[in-house]
């Protein structure tokens, strides 16, 4: 099981921290993903993490804004989000699935309910 937190409602140029926390022991093992949904249009990948996190993958669009990171003694994998504009607005999720390939297609063995973000101008 995954649980979001750490959205809500900022503006443009503003910083968040999300954060993923995971049940159970296999989490350290499993490689975890961020995607975002935004109103109208498909889910889509974020930014990727491998289970040591020393492996990480962006979006070219938050490539420079957005950190990917993980601290596995505590189950929580983190998206630092700087520099927000309107256009990063969206439900994120983060997912967890044993291979990055999965994650970097959609698809995920596990996935969190989500956490509105909201950047206005």
């Amino acid at each position: 099981k995954l649980v979001e937190s750490g959205g809500g409602l900022v503006q443009a140029g503003d910083s968040l921290r999300l954060s993923c926390v995971g049940s159970g022991r296999s989490f350290s093992t499993h490689d975890i993903g961020w995607f975002r949904q935004a109103p109208g249009k498909e889910r889509e990948f974020v930014a990727s993490t491998s289970w040591t996190g020393v492996i990480t993958d962006y979006r070219d669009s938050v490539k420079g804004r957005f950190t990917i990171s993980r601290d596995n003694a505590k189950n929580t994998a983190y998206l630092l989000m700087n520099s927000l504009n309107p256009e990063d607005t969206a439900i994120y999720y983060c997912a967890a699935d044993k291979e990055t390939s999965n994650l970097r297609l959609g698809k995920g063995q596990y996935w969190g309910q989500g956490t509105q973000v909201t950047v206005s101008s």
